[in-house]
Protein backbone atom coordinates (compact mmCIF):
# COMPACT_ATOMS: atom_id res chain seq x y z
CA UNK A 1 0.00 0.00 0.00
CA UNK A 2 2.64 2.57 0.68
CA UNK A 3 4.05 2.26 -2.71
CA UNK A 4 0.68 3.49 -3.97
CA UNK A 5 0.86 6.14 -1.15
CA UNK A 6 4.07 7.30 -2.41
CA UNK A 7 3.61 7.12 -6.15
CA UNK A 8 0.00 8.33 -6.52
CA UNK A 9 0.31 7.22 -9.69
CA UNK A 10 -1.10 9.76 -12.93
CA UNK A 11 -3.88 8.31 -14.70
CA UNK A 12 -6.36 8.77 -17.34
CA UNK A 13 -9.97 7.12 -17.95
CA UNK A 14 -11.04 6.51 -21.01
CA UNK A 15 -14.98 5.85 -21.76
CA UNK A 16 -18.28 5.70 -21.29
CA UNK A 17 -19.71 8.16 -18.32
CA UNK A 18 -22.73 7.76 -16.87
CA UNK A 19 -24.94 8.45 -13.81
CA UNK A 20 -25.85 5.92 -11.56
CA UNK A 21 -29.06 7.48 -9.66
CA UNK A 22 -30.68 5.50 -6.73
CA UNK A 23 -33.75 5.58 -5.00
CA UNK A 24 -34.01 4.39 -1.86
CA UNK A 25 -36.43 3.22 0.51
CA UNK A 26 -38.58 0.27 2.10
CA UNK A 27 -41.18 -2.02 1.23
CA UNK A 28 -43.76 -3.75 3.42
CA UNK A 29 -46.82 -4.27 0.76
CA UNK A 30 -47.98 -5.51 -2.32
CA UNK A 31 -49.36 -2.99 -4.68
CA UNK A 32 -53.58 -3.74 -5.17
CA UNK A 33 -53.31 -2.62 -8.34
CA UNK A 34 -50.87 -5.60 -9.57
CA UNK A 35 -48.27 -7.91 -8.34
CA UNK A 36 -45.19 -5.79 -7.66
CA UNK A 37 -43.83 -4.05 -4.39
CA UNK A 38 -44.90 -0.61 -3.30
CA UNK A 39 -41.65 1.22 -2.10
CA UNK A 40 -41.48 3.77 0.30
CA UNK A 41 -39.40 6.54 -0.58
CA UNK A 42 -37.26 8.11 1.98
CA UNK A 43 -33.99 9.65 0.03
CA UNK A 44 -32.83 9.62 -3.72
CA UNK A 45 -28.59 10.05 -4.49
CA UNK A 46 -26.70 10.27 -7.64
CA UNK A 47 -23.13 9.09 -8.20
CA UNK A 48 -21.18 8.94 -11.24
CA UNK A 49 -21.52 5.83 -12.66
CA UNK A 50 -19.43 3.42 -15.57
CA UNK A 51 -16.22 5.01 -16.42
CA UNK A 52 -17.01 7.22 -13.82
CA UNK A 53 -16.93 4.52 -11.39
CA UNK A 54 -13.46 3.84 -12.42
CA UNK A 55 -12.51 7.28 -11.66
CA UNK A 56 -14.69 7.33 -8.12
CA UNK A 57 -12.28 3.93 -7.82
CA UNK A 58 -9.18 5.44 -8.66
CA UNK A 59 -9.54 8.38 -6.87
CA UNK A 60 -10.47 6.36 -3.35
CA UNK A 61 -7.13 4.33 -4.22
CA UNK A 62 -5.68 7.91 -4.05
CA UNK A 63 -4.40 8.21 -7.90
CA UNK A 64 -4.44 11.66 -10.02
CA UNK A 65 -7.21 10.77 -12.05
CA UNK A 66 -8.19 12.64 -15.71
CA UNK A 67 -11.35 11.58 -17.43
CA UNK A 68 -11.99 11.99 -21.49
CA UNK A 69 -15.80 10.91 -22.55
CA UNK A 70 -18.59 11.82 -24.70
CA UNK A 71 -22.01 12.89 -22.87
CA UNK A 72 -25.29 14.59 -24.71
CA UNK A 73 -26.37 18.22 -24.67
CA UNK A 74 -28.82 17.76 -22.26
CA UNK A 75 -30.11 18.13 -18.88
CA UNK A 76 -28.46 14.96 -17.85
CA UNK A 77 -24.88 16.21 -18.49
CA UNK A 78 -25.45 19.22 -16.74
CA UNK A 79 -25.81 17.03 -13.90
CA UNK A 80 -22.92 15.11 -15.10
CA UNK A 81 -20.26 18.35 -14.96
CA UNK A 82 -21.88 19.10 -11.25
CA UNK A 83 -20.53 15.13 -10.09
CA UNK A 84 -17.31 15.65 -12.00
CA UNK A 85 -16.69 19.09 -10.39
CA UNK A 86 -17.57 17.39 -7.29
CA UNK A 87 -14.41 14.77 -7.26
CA UNK A 88 -11.28 15.37 -7.23
CA UNK A 89 -10.07 14.66 -10.81
CA UNK A 90 -7.34 16.71 -12.24
CA UNK A 91 -8.25 17.15 -15.46
CA UNK A 92 -11.86 16.53 -17.55
CA UNK A 93 -12.44 16.63 -21.25
CA UNK A 94 -16.28 15.75 -22.07
CA UNK A 95 -17.42 16.56 -25.37
CA UNK A 96 -20.99 17.42 -25.74
CA UNK A 97 -22.85 15.97 -28.43
CA UNK A 98 -26.19 17.18 -29.98
CA UNK A 99 -29.23 14.75 -29.94
CA UNK A 100 -27.29 12.59 -27.70
CA UNK A 101 -28.75 11.43 -24.13
CA UNK A 102 -26.29 11.10 -21.38
CA UNK A 103 -26.96 8.08 -20.09
CA UNK A 104 -28.82 7.56 -16.59
CA UNK A 105 -29.27 4.18 -14.87
CA UNK A 106 -32.11 4.48 -12.24
CA UNK A 107 -32.02 1.40 -9.53
CA UNK A 108 -34.95 0.87 -7.00
CA UNK A 109 -33.21 -0.47 -3.27
CA UNK A 110 -35.82 -1.24 -0.85
CA UNK A 111 -34.20 -2.29 2.26
CA UNK A 112 -31.08 -3.06 0.95
CA UNK A 113 -31.90 -5.12 -2.35
CA UNK A 114 -32.32 -3.65 -5.89
CA UNK A 115 -36.08 -3.80 -6.83
CA UNK A 116 -35.48 -2.49 -10.17
CA UNK A 117 -33.41 -0.64 -12.73
CA UNK A 118 -34.46 1.66 -15.77
CA UNK A 119 -32.14 3.37 -18.04
CA UNK A 120 -32.22 6.51 -20.09
CA UNK A 121 -29.91 6.65 -22.96
CA UNK A 122 -27.78 6.67 -26.14
CA UNK A 123 -25.96 3.28 -27.61
CA UNK A 124 -25.30 4.74 -31.13
CA UNK A 125 -21.45 5.24 -32.13
CA UNK A 126 -20.83 9.03 -31.07
CA UNK A 127 -19.96 10.89 -34.29
CA UNK A 128 -16.84 11.36 -36.12
CA UNK A 129 -16.29 15.11 -34.69
CA UNK A 130 -16.79 13.74 -31.30
CA UNK A 131 -13.86 11.31 -32.11
CA UNK A 132 -11.59 13.61 -33.84
CA UNK A 133 -12.35 16.26 -30.61
CA UNK A 134 -11.67 13.67 -27.81
CA UNK A 135 -8.23 11.88 -29.92
CA UNK A 136 -6.88 15.49 -29.92
CA UNK A 137 -7.63 16.29 -26.26
CA UNK A 138 -5.76 12.80 -25.15
CA UNK A 139 -3.08 13.44 -27.48
CA UNK A 140 -2.53 16.44 -25.91
CA UNK A 141 -2.47 15.29 -22.38
CA UNK A 142 -0.95 11.69 -22.92
CA UNK A 143 2.58 12.77 -21.97
CA UNK A 144 1.35 13.59 -18.10
CA UNK A 145 0.05 9.63 -17.39
CA UNK A 146 1.66 6.93 -16.26
CA UNK A 147 -1.24 4.31 -17.48
CA UNK A 148 -4.21 4.53 -19.77
CA UNK A 149 -7.20 2.80 -18.35
CA UNK A 150 -10.46 2.36 -21.43
CA UNK A 151 -13.88 1.58 -19.49
CA UNK A 152 -16.08 0.48 -22.45
CA UNK A 153 -19.72 -0.05 -21.35
CA UNK A 154 -20.54 -0.18 -25.02
CA UNK A 155 -22.41 2.66 -24.86
CA UNK A 156 -20.75 4.27 -27.89
CA UNK A 157 -18.06 6.36 -26.89
CA UNK A 158 -14.69 3.93 -27.49
CA UNK A 159 -16.05 3.05 -31.31
CA UNK A 160 -13.53 0.75 -32.85
CA UNK A 161 -11.85 3.39 -35.24
CA UNK A 162 -11.57 5.67 -31.78
CA UNK A 163 -9.65 2.54 -29.54
CA UNK A 164 -7.74 1.07 -32.21
CA UNK A 165 -6.30 5.03 -32.07
CA UNK A 166 -5.59 5.54 -28.52
CA UNK A 167 -4.29 2.39 -28.00
CA UNK A 168 -1.90 2.84 -30.76
CA UNK A 169 -1.10 6.17 -29.09
CA UNK A 170 -0.41 5.17 -26.08
CA UNK A 171 1.95 2.04 -27.29
CA UNK A 172 4.30 4.15 -28.94
CA UNK A 173 4.91 5.97 -26.07
CA UNK A 174 5.80 2.75 -24.40
CA UNK A 175 2.50 3.36 -21.39
CA UNK A 176 0.77 0.44 -20.54
CA UNK A 177 -3.58 0.30 -21.22
CA UNK A 178 -5.96 -1.60 -19.29
CA UNK A 179 -8.95 -2.22 -20.94
CA UNK A 180 -12.37 -3.23 -19.62
CA UNK A 181 -14.46 -5.01 -22.84
CA UNK A 182 -17.66 -4.85 -23.52
CA UNK A 183 -19.47 -7.64 -26.33
CA UNK A 184 -17.91 -10.56 -28.52
CA UNK A 185 -15.51 -8.70 -30.91
CA UNK A 186 -12.42 -7.89 -29.06
CA UNK A 187 -10.20 -7.23 -32.25
CA UNK A 188 -10.43 -3.31 -31.33
CA UNK A 189 -8.49 -4.30 -28.56
CA UNK A 190 -5.60 -5.24 -30.23
CA UNK A 191 -2.08 -4.63 -28.61
CA UNK A 192 -3.32 -3.68 -25.17
CA UNK A 193 -1.57 -4.74 -22.31
CA UNK A 194 -4.20 -7.11 -20.99
CA UNK A 195 -8.29 -7.03 -20.94
CA UNK A 196 -10.60 -7.84 -17.73
CA UNK A 197 -13.36 -9.76 -19.01
CA UNK A 198 -14.93 -11.88 -16.58
CA UNK A 199 -15.86 -15.74 -17.09
CA UNK A 200 -19.29 -14.86 -18.79
CA UNK A 201 -17.68 -12.38 -21.39
CA UNK A 202 -14.61 -14.31 -22.03
CA UNK A 203 -16.79 -17.21 -23.02
CA UNK A 204 -18.12 -15.11 -25.65
CA UNK A 205 -15.16 -13.84 -26.48
CA UNK A 206 -13.53 -16.72 -27.05
CA UNK A 207 -16.53 -19.39 -27.89
CA UNK A 208 -14.74 -21.56 -25.51
CA UNK A 209 -17.11 -22.80 -22.66
CA UNK A 210 -14.59 -22.60 -19.33
CA UNK A 211 -15.84 -25.32 -16.87
CA UNK A 212 -12.19 -26.29 -15.82
CA UNK A 213 -8.95 -25.70 -15.57
CA UNK A 214 -7.92 -26.46 -18.92
CA UNK A 215 -10.83 -24.70 -20.76
CA UNK A 216 -9.57 -21.52 -18.60
CA UNK A 217 -5.62 -22.05 -19.73
CA UNK A 218 -7.27 -22.56 -23.74
CA UNK A 219 -9.32 -19.27 -22.94
CA UNK A 220 -6.24 -17.37 -21.90
CA UNK A 221 -3.77 -18.45 -24.45
CA UNK A 222 -6.77 -17.35 -26.85
CA UNK A 223 -7.24 -13.54 -25.59
CA UNK A 224 -3.59 -13.00 -25.16
CA UNK A 225 -2.83 -14.83 -29.07
CA UNK A 226 -5.46 -13.77 -31.05
CA UNK A 227 -5.45 -9.96 -29.17
CA UNK A 228 -1.23 -9.87 -28.59
CA UNK A 229 -1.58 -8.63 -25.17
CA UNK A 230 1.09 -8.39 -23.28
CA UNK A 231 -0.96 -10.30 -20.19
CA UNK A 232 -4.42 -11.87 -20.16
CA UNK A 233 -6.68 -12.06 -17.28
CA UNK A 234 -10.31 -13.38 -16.85
CA UNK A 235 -12.06 -12.55 -13.61
CA UNK A 236 -13.60 -15.50 -11.61
CA UNK A 237 -15.94 -13.94 -9.35
CA UNK A 238 -15.15 -15.74 -5.89
CA UNK A 239 -12.73 -18.02 -7.26
CA UNK A 240 -10.19 -14.82 -7.90
CA UNK A 241 -8.36 -14.20 -10.97
CA UNK A 242 -7.04 -16.46 -14.14
CA UNK A 243 -3.55 -14.63 -15.45
CA UNK A 244 -1.63 -16.02 -17.92
CA UNK A 245 2.01 -14.30 -17.95
CA UNK A 246 4.58 -16.85 -18.35
CA UNK A 247 2.74 -19.67 -17.52
CA UNK A 248 -1.17 -20.07 -16.40
CA UNK A 249 -2.02 -19.33 -12.82
CA UNK A 250 -5.06 -18.40 -10.68
CA UNK A 251 -4.44 -15.87 -8.24
CA UNK A 252 -7.19 -16.58 -5.31
CA UNK A 253 -9.66 -14.45 -3.19
CA UNK A 254 -10.76 -15.38 0.00
CA UNK A 255 -15.16 -15.48 -0.08
CA UNK A 256 -16.36 -12.45 1.59
CA UNK A 257 -20.24 -11.84 2.36
CA UNK A 258 -21.99 -10.56 -1.03
CA UNK A 259 -24.14 -7.65 -0.48
CA UNK A 260 -24.00 -6.20 -4.21
CA UNK A 261 -21.52 -7.18 -7.53
CA UNK A 262 -22.60 -3.65 -8.73
CA UNK A 263 -19.26 -1.89 -9.81
CA UNK A 264 -17.22 -4.79 -9.07
CA UNK A 265 -15.28 -4.62 -12.74
CA UNK A 266 -15.05 -0.92 -12.50
CA UNK A 267 -13.25 -1.87 -9.24
CA UNK A 268 -10.68 -4.49 -10.77
CA UNK A 269 -9.56 -2.08 -14.09
CA UNK A 270 -9.11 0.35 -11.16
CA UNK A 271 -6.40 -1.67 -9.32
CA UNK A 272 -4.80 -3.20 -11.58
CA UNK A 273 -4.14 0.41 -12.87
CA UNK A 274 -3.20 1.89 -9.70
CA UNK A 275 -1.23 -1.16 -8.81
CA UNK A 276 0.61 -1.50 -12.01
CA UNK A 277 1.58 1.92 -12.12
CA UNK A 278 3.15 2.07 -8.84
CA UNK A 279 5.38 -0.45 -9.78
CA UNK A 280 3.64 -4.08 -8.81
CA UNK A 281 4.51 -7.10 -10.50
CA UNK A 282 1.40 -8.52 -12.49
CA UNK A 283 0.75 -11.22 -9.84
CA UNK A 284 0.80 -8.61 -7.13
CA UNK A 285 -1.49 -6.33 -8.88
CA UNK A 286 -4.06 -9.46 -9.43
CA UNK A 287 -3.75 -9.90 -5.65
CA UNK A 288 -4.55 -6.41 -4.70
CA UNK A 289 -7.34 -6.28 -7.21
CA UNK A 290 -9.00 -9.44 -5.49
CA UNK A 291 -8.95 -7.24 -2.28
CA UNK A 292 -9.88 -4.46 -3.58
CA UNK A 293 -13.33 -6.48 -5.21
CA UNK A 294 -13.86 -8.19 -1.94
CA UNK A 295 -13.93 -4.48 0.19
CA UNK A 296 -16.13 -3.67 -2.38
CA UNK A 297 -19.05 -6.31 -2.82
CA UNK A 298 -19.48 -6.44 0.91
CA UNK A 299 -21.04 -2.51 0.14
CA UNK A 300 -24.49 -1.77 -1.49
CA UNK A 301 -24.28 0.10 -4.77
CA UNK A 302 -21.49 1.76 -6.86
CA UNK A 303 -18.90 1.91 -3.85
CA UNK A 304 -15.25 1.94 -3.89
CA UNK A 305 -12.40 0.64 -1.52
CA UNK A 306 -9.93 2.68 0.23
CA UNK A 307 -6.52 1.90 0.86
CA UNK A 308 -7.47 1.56 4.51
CA UNK A 309 -10.30 -0.89 4.19
CA UNK A 310 -7.96 -3.18 1.74
CA UNK A 311 -5.35 -2.58 4.31
CA UNK A 312 -8.02 -3.54 6.91
CA UNK A 313 -9.19 -6.97 4.88
CA UNK A 314 -5.84 -8.06 4.50
CA UNK A 315 -5.16 -7.77 8.40
CA UNK A 316 -8.54 -9.78 9.00
CA UNK A 317 -7.00 -12.22 6.25
CA UNK A 318 -3.62 -12.77 7.39
CA UNK A 319 -3.67 -12.51 11.36
CA UNK A 320 -1.75 -15.78 11.75
CA UNK A 321 0.69 -14.64 9.35
CA UNK A 322 3.54 -12.66 11.41
CA UNK A 323 5.88 -11.16 8.30
CA UNK A 324 2.16 -8.90 7.63
CA UNK A 325 1.39 -8.00 11.67
CA UNK A 326 5.16 -6.10 11.42
CA UNK A 327 4.85 -2.40 10.70
CA UNK A 328 7.11 0.78 10.75
CA UNK A 329 5.84 4.08 12.56
CA UNK A 330 4.44 5.42 9.96
CA UNK A 331 2.34 2.60 9.10
CA UNK A 332 1.46 2.17 12.91
CA UNK A 333 0.72 5.89 12.85
CA UNK A 334 -2.18 5.45 9.94
CA UNK A 335 -3.32 2.23 11.63
CA UNK A 336 -3.77 3.66 15.07
CA UNK A 337 -5.97 6.73 13.63
CA UNK A 338 -7.73 4.34 11.44
CA UNK A 339 -8.60 1.68 14.67
CA UNK A 340 -9.40 4.92 16.88
CA UNK A 341 -12.17 6.18 14.60
CA UNK A 342 -13.95 2.66 14.26
CA UNK A 343 -13.88 3.23 18.28
CA UNK A 344 -11.60 -0.02 18.74
CA UNK A 345 -9.81 -0.16 22.15
CA UNK A 346 -5.79 0.39 21.46
CA UNK A 347 -3.56 -2.00 23.82
CA UNK A 348 0.00 -1.25 24.14
CA UNK A 349 3.37 -2.88 25.87
CA UNK A 350 6.60 -3.09 25.05
CA UNK A 351 9.69 -5.30 25.58
CA UNK A 352 12.93 -7.13 24.05
CA UNK A 353 11.00 -10.93 24.01
CA UNK A 354 14.47 -11.94 23.32
CA UNK A 355 14.32 -15.61 23.83
CA UNK A 356 10.05 -16.60 23.63
CA UNK A 357 8.86 -18.46 26.30
CA UNK A 358 5.65 -19.32 28.46
CA UNK A 359 5.77 -16.07 30.62
CA UNK A 360 5.57 -13.93 27.68
CA UNK A 361 3.03 -15.55 25.70
CA UNK A 362 0.61 -15.62 29.12
CA UNK A 363 1.30 -11.70 30.13
CA UNK A 364 0.25 -11.20 26.06
CA UNK A 365 -2.82 -13.13 26.77
CA UNK A 366 -3.59 -11.10 29.52
CA UNK A 367 -3.01 -7.60 27.60
CA UNK A 368 -4.86 -8.31 25.04
CA UNK A 369 -7.92 -9.71 26.98
CA UNK A 370 -7.92 -5.70 27.70
CA UNK A 371 -9.46 -4.32 24.75
CA UNK A 372 -9.71 -4.77 20.96
CA UNK A 373 -6.42 -4.55 19.29
CA UNK A 374 -2.85 -5.11 20.73
CA UNK A 375 -0.29 -3.73 19.68
CA UNK A 376 3.98 -4.14 20.80
CA UNK A 377 6.62 -2.25 20.59
CA UNK A 378 9.59 -4.88 20.13
CA UNK A 379 13.30 -2.93 21.24
CA UNK A 380 15.68 -2.95 18.23
CA UNK A 381 18.81 -4.99 18.60
CA UNK A 382 20.80 -1.64 19.48
CA UNK A 383 18.49 -0.72 22.07
CA UNK A 384 19.16 -4.11 24.10
CA UNK A 385 22.86 -4.09 23.92
CA UNK A 386 22.82 -0.52 25.04
CA UNK A 387 20.01 -1.92 28.08
CA UNK A 388 21.43 -5.59 28.21
CA UNK A 389 25.21 -5.41 27.26
CA UNK A 390 27.35 -6.73 24.31
CA UNK A 391 25.92 -10.42 24.89
CA UNK A 392 22.48 -9.64 24.38
CA UNK A 393 20.59 -10.43 22.36
CA UNK A 394 20.44 -13.99 21.76
CA UNK A 395 18.02 -13.76 18.77
CA UNK A 396 18.00 -10.92 15.87
CA UNK A 397 15.43 -8.67 15.82
CA UNK A 398 13.72 -10.21 12.40
CA UNK A 399 13.52 -13.64 15.01
CA UNK A 400 11.95 -11.85 17.56
CA UNK A 401 9.82 -9.72 15.06
CA UNK A 402 8.44 -13.34 13.50
CA UNK A 403 8.18 -15.62 16.64
CA UNK A 404 5.90 -12.99 18.92
CA UNK A 405 4.06 -12.03 15.51
CA UNK A 406 3.08 -15.06 15.51
CA UNK A 407 0.85 -14.90 18.28
CA UNK A 408 -2.27 -15.37 17.78
CA UNK A 409 -2.32 -12.56 20.74
CA UNK A 410 -0.64 -10.15 18.88
CA UNK A 411 -2.01 -7.70 16.49
CA UNK A 412 0.59 -5.90 15.17
CA UNK A 413 4.81 -5.59 15.97
CA UNK A 414 6.45 -2.00 15.73
CA UNK A 415 10.06 -2.30 16.01
CA UNK A 416 11.66 1.33 17.94
CA UNK A 417 15.27 1.75 18.09
CA UNK A 418 15.13 4.47 21.11
CA UNK A 419 16.09 3.28 24.90
CA UNK A 420 12.33 3.76 25.27
CA UNK A 421 9.06 3.59 23.45
CA UNK A 422 7.64 7.09 24.18
CA UNK A 423 7.66 8.31 20.48
CA UNK A 424 6.01 5.15 19.18
CA UNK A 425 3.44 5.49 22.37
CA UNK A 426 3.29 9.17 21.24
CA UNK A 427 2.29 7.93 17.50
CA UNK A 428 0.16 4.94 18.66
CA UNK A 429 -2.28 6.97 21.88
CA UNK A 430 -2.97 3.56 23.11
CA UNK A 431 -6.00 3.77 25.50
CA UNK A 432 -4.77 1.21 27.59
CA UNK A 433 -0.66 0.78 28.34
CA UNK A 434 0.51 -2.28 29.55
CA UNK A 435 3.59 -3.13 32.29
CA UNK A 436 4.99 -5.64 33.69
CA UNK A 437 3.98 -5.88 37.62
CA UNK A 438 7.86 -5.52 38.48
CA UNK A 439 6.48 -1.88 37.79
CA UNK A 440 4.69 -1.17 40.35
CA UNK A 441 5.46 2.44 42.08
CA UNK A 442 7.99 2.81 39.25
CA UNK A 443 7.25 6.05 36.65
CA UNK A 444 5.87 4.31 33.50
CA UNK A 445 7.03 5.63 29.89
CA UNK A 446 3.87 6.74 28.22
CA UNK A 447 1.43 6.69 31.13
CA UNK A 448 1.27 10.49 30.27
CA UNK A 449 0.07 9.38 26.85
CA UNK A 450 -2.52 6.47 27.49
CA UNK A 451 -5.10 6.68 29.34
CA UNK A 452 -4.87 3.95 31.45
CA UNK A 453 -1.61 2.07 32.93
CA UNK A 454 -2.56 -1.94 33.27
CA UNK A 455 0.25 -3.66 35.58
CA UNK A 456 0.44 -7.59 35.06
CA UNK A 457 1.73 -10.16 36.94
CA UNK A 458 4.39 -12.16 35.33
CA UNK A 459 4.74 -16.51 35.79
CA UNK A 460 6.76 -17.56 38.50
CA UNK A 461 9.59 -18.37 37.23
CA UNK A 462 9.81 -17.86 33.88
CA UNK A 463 12.47 -15.09 32.57
CA UNK A 464 14.66 -14.95 29.49
CA UNK A 465 17.44 -14.85 31.97
CA UNK A 466 16.62 -18.11 33.84
CA UNK A 467 16.46 -19.78 30.18
CA UNK A 468 19.85 -18.25 29.61
CA UNK A 469 21.53 -19.09 33.10
CA UNK A 470 20.38 -22.78 32.55
CA UNK A 471 21.51 -23.27 29.09
CA UNK A 472 24.96 -21.77 30.44
CA UNK A 473 24.83 -23.97 33.57
CA UNK A 474 23.87 -26.84 31.07
CA UNK A 475 26.75 -25.87 29.09
CA UNK A 476 29.63 -26.11 31.75
CA UNK A 477 27.98 -29.09 32.81
CA UNK A 478 28.51 -30.81 29.11
CA UNK A 479 31.89 -29.73 28.99
CA UNK A 480 33.23 -31.06 32.56
CA UNK A 481 31.89 -34.67 31.89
Amino acid sequence: MDRIRQKKPKIAVIGDLMIDHYIWGSCERISPEAPVQVVNVSNESMVLGGAGNVVNNLHALGANVSIFSVVGDDENAVVMDELLSNTDVKEFMIVKEPNRRTTKKSRIVASNQQVIRYDNESTANISLASQVKLLEAFQKELFHFDIVLLSDYGKGVLTANLTRDIISLVKAMNKPILVDPKGSDYSKYFGATLLTPNKKEAVLATNIEIDSEVSLSKALHKLKTDLNLDYSIITLSEDGIGLLDNEVKVIPTVAREVFDVTGAGDTVLASLGVALASGFEISEACEFANKSAAVVVAKVGSATATLNEIEEYEHSLNQGKSENKIKDFEQIKRIAKRLREQGRKIIFTNGCFDILHRGHATYLQKAKELGDILILGLNSDESIRRLKGESRPINNLEDRAFLIGALESIDFVVPFTEDTPYELIKLVQPHILVKGADYEGKEVVGSDVADEVVLIDFVEGKSTTSIICKINAEGKKAIVN
